[in-house]
């Protein structure tokens, strides 16, 4: 391969254990591959007529993974025309969110309506919102704000006589969701659950996002931003595929997609048709979902939430709820198995309870062995692990799956978690860092947007420093190394989506895949590392991303194309 570009730095953090440290890169633009690491002298001396480019002051590491993600829906929810309305992204009471509504009502032409995402009532101590209550801020616009948690949504008059139900009462209740309905049946502008959130969501979501594609763009610019050149689409159905497709293909597009095809949809295990480059898109995986959200109180855990006022406001009966928070029974999910183990595509289970978790391990360990897959890098995995117990890691990494963590659910709900939700020798080990890495498991690390903002910086400072949003140090027991958490969002999450052999890494033969850093996160207070050190820019395949251009080229796509965006990723849950 031919080397024509030489990438300087004052370091380059490789990733690779047998050289950590270099000064240069050498690149095969043609092909974006990676042909040589290491000294400036050394490279320029070898390659005197390859383009030189020189990043200064910067570090350049191999770019971000971001093993666990949504970016379709996240976009289309998070970016701009909706409102995103979570505590972390600028909204930390309910006082505030009441003033944008105040703000939008004035500024937001009579008629037009207006989609809100990420009310969280633990956090921003939000009531449970009825018509009424919206009324009050948009007395004649439809509008429809969705709970952090996915699971429940409210909305306004306006919406339900936009809906046409008759006499403003609901239709009967879909199968697993509900309604809510005053007294005399009529709405009280609550859903609760996908099928009754979708019912009412949809129709305003074809009307509010008018160039739907586009939204899906920002949050890929979005990970950009933050330095993530690579993530998953974890809940991918075939309806996804031309969006997915038309994002992929563009010049300028900034994230390779690896697709987990929900195993609710008729055959996940289908070969993927798409024209769309292999390292932009690639089916890796299934997914499936064994238990619910610790935020609503459907999660498989053998200890109970605590009684208080905090756990009854959202809504949580303090059980343990136990087997009954599964989404199926041990015999579904052997069945489930049996039916995709043998696809060679890697294996995905949502869990976050501990009692869920040692459902999901026993369903593998048997599918593993009637497959013969134990000892082979089989790729399987799971997912978030929040109240995963220390044995637990071990048990995984004796099987070879991997272990996803979710660190932004301990630093933005870290300090309900630790005290208030659960006891707190249950809430201040949530997400146990160090137990998963002393495991000996694979370990990555993700955001599940739109569930919290895709910063992997953070995810770094968390881990090390196990300091929760409000600066509090909780199960200091659990904090990791920065080698060991520059992994979990780097060489591990390559592995985790099947491309080890490919990114992750700084490495010969390996993609030219970059994050270039305002300064050698090793050099920065662990305690302050997002306002230390900045993403100053993403490469993929040996040159800089121009997002600006990227977003450009979305925008010169016909929206007509992707009209019913919408109504195809309403449908996919989010976790």
């Amino acid at each position: 391969m031919p080397l024509d570009r030489i990438v300087l730095a004052r370091t380059v953090l490789t990733m690779d254990p047998e050289h950590p440290r270099a000064e240069a890169v050498g690149v095969d633009t043609s092909s974006g591959t990676i042909v040589a690491v290491g000294s400036h002298e050394g490279l320029t001396a070898a390659h005197p007529d390859a383009d030189l480019v020189d990043l200064g002051d910067a570090a350049l590491l191999p770019g971000f993974i971001d093993s666990h993600s949504h970016p379709i829906m996240s976009g289309m929810m998070c970016r701009e025309p909706a409102q995103w309305i979570a505590p972390y992204v600028g909204y930390p009471s309910y006082a505030d969110v009441t003033a944008l509504f105040e703000r939008l009502e004035t500024e937001t032409p009579a008629g037009v309506g207006l989609l809100f995402n990420g009310l969280d009532r633990t956090l921003q101590a939000a009531p449970e919102l009825t018509n009424l209550d919206l009324d009050a801020f948009f007395p004649d616009r439809p509008v429809f704000v969705l709970d952090n948690s996915g699971h429940e949504g409210y909305f306004t008059s306006a919406l339900i006589r936009q809906l046409g139900w008759a006499d403003g009462k609901p239709p009967a209740d879909p199968v697993g969701a509900r309604f809510g309905r005053h007294a005399d049946g009529t709405s009280n502008g609550r859903c609760y659950e996908l099928q009754a959130v979708m019912a009412v969501l949809q129709p305003l979501m074809a009307t509010v996002l008018t160039d739907p594609l586009l939204s899906a763009a920002k949050w890929y610019r979005y990970m950009a931003e933050n330095g993530i050149t690579a993530t998953t689409e974890h809940t991918f159905g075939l309806s996804l595929l031309p969006a997915i497709t038309a994002l992929g293909s563009l010049p300028d597009s900034p994230l390779g997609l690896s697709l987990y095809h929900m195993s609710t949809e008729p055959d996940p295990t289908a070969p993927l048709e798409t024209s769309a480059p292999e390292a932009m898109v690639r089916k890796v995986g299934v997914k499936l979902w064994a238990d619910g959200s610790p935020w609503t109180g459907t999660i498989a855990t053998t200890f109970p939430y605590l009684d208080n006022d905090t756990v009854r406001g959202a809504g949580i009966t303090p059980g343990p709820g136990g087997e009954a928070m599964m989404n199926y029974t041990r015999a579904d999910l052997d069945e489930l198995l049996d039916s995709f183990a043998g696809s060679g595509l890697q294996m995905a289970f949502h869990v976050n309870g501990d009692l869920g978790l040692d459902i999901v391990l026993d369903a593998y360990e048997r599918a593993l062995t009637r497959q013969g897959l134990l000892g082979s890098d089989h790729g399987w995995r799971v997912e978030h692990v929040g109240a995963a117990r220390r044995e637990q890691f071990g048990r995984a990494a004796a099987l070879g799956v991997g272990v996803s963590m979710s660190p932004f659910q301990f630093v933005y709900w870290g300090d309900v978690l630790d005290g208030t939700l659960f006891a707190s020798e249950i809430g201040s080990q949530w997400q146990r860092f160090a137990d998963a890495i002393a495991s000996g498991a694979t370990v990555s690390f993700h955001n599940d947007g739109s569930v919290s903002p895709p910063i992997p910086l953070l995810n770094l400072q968390t881990a090390v420093t196990r300091l929760t949003g409000s600066g509090t140090l909780r199960g200091p027991e659990q904090r990791i190394t920065l080698d060991e958490a520059l992994k979990a969002e780097t060489v591990s999450a390559a592995r985790h989506l099947g491309r080890g052999d490919e990114i992750g890494s700084i490495e010969p033969g390996k993609r030219a895949d970059f994050v270039v850093l305002s300064a050698d996160p090793y050099t920065a207070d662990p305690a302050r590392l997002v306002d230390d050190v900045r993403v100053l820019g993403t490469w993929r395949d040996g040159r800089p991303l121009d997002l600006d251009a990227f977003l450009q080229q979305v925008a010169a796509i016909d929206p007509a194309q992707h009209a019913d965006l919408p109504a195809h990723a309403a449908v996919h849950p989010h976790c």
